[in-house]
């Protein structure tokens, strides 16, 4: 490597121009040496030299130094600098200088001969926010998270559940569960109307009697399924009554025995202070619907009138939530006053015949002449057939009529199990009739929501 002897300068004259307003410095003339670019010397004495840039008409100067633009990246990134235009004057432009390969300086005449500017860098991008964009990425809170995150749902990986019935559920088990087809809609349909009839109502109490001006209908029957299929299908407590003046058959429809009655649970009422107390005037067996039912003498069940009625109802309405009422037959007995003063929803029975149709319209009627409109509109009228489908008497248009002065009409189809007269049990009902008994509770329940 060959190595040159170059003799130091002396001392330079003041070669710095005098800068004045309006004035033009090409620093084109200004020779560049050195292998870095410039040499120290000349970077001093050029670090003092202010260049014109843009100078406005009110004489305003920008000021930009070398030194500056050996910082910067490109030439894209200096602002540019030019000369003054005046009239009649053609001026060279500010040499841009930029860092080219060993550092050498590269000096351009013309900003148009300068390098294409360089893109800037884009700003890091934090992963936080990235990941805010990511698909099924989760937003998580800043800090540690704490134990109630740790959700069934966010950890487990729920599988389709498994048809209950029929091809579906054939075909199911045929494939070892890699067919699934899933439940047919009147099984989705029935699952809907069972978590209608799980919804809660409130705190207070809800009263719901059974009525029809004439015996046969199954008026009893009715009752005991409406209370049996709101009892299994609920979470809270649920307590038929039987409020019969004459002998009521509601205990016989009922699974278990009771050794008290209501008239009994009359007397005792200052005594009942808790549920363990007041289940042992109540009867269940085999089911969760609790029944308290009414004398077996004729005579004593006489006795039982409309204060009678206020008081036990008062002591149900302390531990149960739905409070069915087995109404006596008719509508002028003393227990319909207080029974209907505490209604919010009634469910009118009537059979399939002509007179039972009759009845039961004229049953409207009698509720409507004594200003109980409200209980009309929303009653559930239930068609009892009983007899089953041999009559001549077309349906059809027993429960259009109905449908034109109530909001809900729902027919029973005719059971052996129920036509036996003896305990019911939900186990033995056909579908259809099972079915029919849990759409009567959702259209309950609905307007019990309502009341």
């Amino acid at each position: 490597m060959t190595q040159t002897n170059t003799p130091k300068p002396g001392p330079r004259p003041d070669r710095r121009p005098s800068i004045s307003q309006g004035s033009v410095v090409d620093l084109a003339a200004e020779p560049v040496t050195g292998p870095g670019g410039v040499s120290p010397a000349d970077a001093a004495d050029l670090a003092d030299v202010a260049l014109t840039s843009d100078v406005a008409s009110a004489g305003d100067i920008s000021v930009v130094t070398v030194s500056d633009a050996q910082d910067r990246t490109s030439a894209g990134s200096l602002p540019a600098v030019g000369g003054v235009v005046q009239r009649g004057t053609v001026t060279s432009a500010m040499p841009v200088v930029t860092a080219g390969p060993g550092g050498a300086i590269a000096e351009h005449k013309d900003l148009a001969d300068a390098p294409a500017p360089v893109e800037p860098l884009p700003a890091p991008v934090d992963e936080g926010e990235e990941s805010k964009d990511l698909p099924g990425r989760r937003e998580r809170p800043e800090g540690p998270e704490s134990a109630a995150a740790l959700t069934a749902d966010r950890l487990l990986t729920r599988a389709a559940a498994a048809p209950v019935s029929g091809w579906r559920r054939w075909l199911y088990q045929a494939t070892l569960g890699y067919v699934n087809l899933g439940d047919s809609d009147q099984v989705r349909i029935q699952r809907a109307m069972e978590h209608r009839i799980a919804m809660r109502l409130g705190e207070r109490t809800r009263y719901v009697p059974v009525l029809s001006r004439k015996g046969g209908v199954g008026k009893t029957t009715v009752t005991t399924l409406l209370g049996m299929v709101l009892a299994e299908l609920r979470e809270d407590r649920v307590i038929a009554m039987d409020a019969n003046p004459d002998r009521g058959t509601l205990s016989d429809r009922s699974p278990g025995r009771a050794d008290f009655t209501a008239r009994q649970l009359v007397k005792d009422r200052f005594t009942v202070d808790s549920f363990a107390q007041l289940s042992n005037y109540t009867a269940r067996d085999g089911s969760r619907l609790d029944v308290l039912a009414s004398d077996t003498d004729p005579m004593v069940a006489h006795a039982f009138d409309d204060a009678d009625y206020r008081a036990v109802t008062d002591i149900l309405g302390r531990y149960y939530s739905i409070v069915l009422t087995d109404s006596g037959t008719g509508m002028v007995h003393s227990v319909m006053k207080g029974t209907l003063e505490k209604a919010d929803a009634v469910v009118l029975v009537s059979g399939g015949s002509v007179d039972e149709a009759r009845l039961a319209s004229e049953t409207l009627s009698w509720l409507e002449a004594h200003g109980r409109q409200d209980l009309v509109a929303k009653a559930t009228v239930v068609i009892n057939m009983a007899a089953g489908n041999r009559t001549l008497v077309n349906i059809n248009e027993i429960e259009q009529h109905f449908l034109s002065r109530v909001k809900n009409v729902v027919r029973i189809p005719h059971d052996r199990h129920l036509a036996e007269g003896s305990r019911i049990r939900l186990g033995q009902l056909k579908p259809a009739t099972r079915a029919a008994a849990v759409e009567l509770a959702a259209l309950v329940v609905d307007e019990l929501q309502q009341a």
